[in-house]
């Protein structure tokens, strides 16, 4: 072909090939990375016309390999709860309690015998209140000590995070989001350099020999190419490669301290907070159990505080009254131990101890256990991702062909 071209009309043709290649290599890239996270939910017609974001898809599968890749290898349930301190817990929980014991006690005589409540005379009631107030710190301390010892069975650790994250599918993709977002970055923009470097090799092809079929294949390498390249570049290599004055090492994998910040932020302050965990302890597998304890050192309560009240109490209420008395009390303290934890102060506060154990393990990691908390997110499903954004560069391809060139299929 004659180099005349470079004055002629047609010039803007030739110069169309890398930028359109450029856009097939950033807009299949984008469409990527938005395929893996959105939508949350199905649309189209299930199960198969339509999509639902990969990861959202499979919420469960990817709870658990990222429980599996990181909380599982940072931190046990013991040492989780060991950080979140036993201590602080009985304390916490006992100035919470204390300056509402008239409001429970009144609460539940009320429920059980408002009329011998109503016509006790206000100085016994006052020996009812500083008993049970002088009788919580003992009582609080012991239940916290009986949970401690038993915290591995107790708590499903796994199970929590897991249901956790399914259930709430926007938390999911935003640990990959955030932990990914330089790589997310990259993957967009790098597919509009490199679609542009073959945009020059596809235009040069092109000028020597323009075969209907050079612009639909290339388009098809350039949304399947570019894709392969930004993935590949970001988890290789595994280990650093010292290549003269140059370090090379997966985009990813050389960002560790940071992810790992943000990483154990999310978990700590999110999940593993300390309102979640007491309410996976006492609905979770073993939630019976966690209820029996609870009640086990409560229902003593009723007994050490009733003191001179306890034989009008026990006559008013009968046997068969007193004992659910005592199981009243104890309901009510699994009640309390719920809205108790929800105080977002002491949960942040617990969950920043907790997050530096965590963030200094994580920063330990090896690459080869590092990449695992993002690398699924790619895996799952890649290639369709791959395919989809091949598929998009033949049509872009065929595009350019018939109204750029003005060429028939």
């Amino acid at each position: 072909m004659s180099w005349d071209f470079l004055t002629s009309a047609t010039l803007w043709q030739y110069l169309s090939i890398p930028v359109v290649a450029a856009f097939i290599g950033w807009s299949t890239n984008w469409l990527a990375v938005k395929m893996t996270f959105y939508p949350l939910n199905f649309i189209g017609i299930p199960p198969y016309l339509g999509w639902q974001g990969i990861i959202p898809s499979k919420a469960g599968k990817m709870a658990q390999i990222s429980v599996d890749a990181t909380i599982a290898k940072i931190g046990t349930v013991r040492e989780v709860f060991e950080n979140i301190d036993p201590k602080v817990l009985a304390t916490y929980i006992v100035q919470s309690v204390e300056p509402r014991v008239e409001e429970y006690v009144d609460e539940m005589m009320a429920q059980e015998h408002r009329t011998l409540w109503e016509n006790l005379p206000q100085s016994i009631k006052n020996m009812v209140y500083e008993r049970v107030r002088k009788n919580i710190p003992a009582l609080v301390d012991n239940l916290v000590i009986d949970i401690s010892q038993n915290i591995e069975e107790l708590l499903d650790i796994k199970g929590m995070v897991t249901e956790q994250l399914v259930q709430d599918k926007e938390l999911l993709n935003r640990i990959f989001l955030e932990c990914g977002e330089q790589e997310f970055k990259f993957i967009i923009i790098s597919g509009l350099y490199f679609g542009f470097l073959f945009g020059l090799v596809q235009m040069a092809i092109w000028f020597f020999y323009q075969g209907s079929w050079i612009l639909p294949i290339a388009g098809l390498i350039v949304g399947y190419a570019t894709n392969w390249v930004a993935l590949n570049m970001i988890f290789r290599p595994l280990h650093p490669v010292k290549i003269g004055p140059f370090r090379i090492q997966g985009l990813f994998l050389r960002r560790q301290k940071e992810v790992a910040q943000s990483f154990c932020h999310i978990v700590t302050h999110d999940i593993l907070r300390v309102g979640n965990i007491i309410e996976a302890m006492l609905n979770g597998p073993q939630g019976d159990r966690t209820r029996n304890i609870v009640k086990k050192h409560i229902k003593p309560l009723v007994d050490e505080t009733s003191g001179i009240t306890k034989p009008i109490t026990q006559l008013a209420f009968g046997p068969k009254g007193f004992a659910d008395l005592k199981h009243k009390v104890g309901e009510k303290a699994i009640q309390i131990s719920r809205t108790a934890f929800n105080d977002p102060v002491f949960n942040n506060d617990r969950a920043a101890v907790v997050e530096s154990l965590m963030r200094e393990r994580m920063m330990a990691l090896s690459p080869e256990e590092f990449q695992d908390l993002l690398r699924p997110c790619f895996q799952e499903d890649e290639i369709k991702l791959i395919l989809v954004g091949a598929f998009l560069g033949f049509v872009a391809g065929v595009l350019q062909l018939v109204y750029v060139f003005g060429q028939q299929l």
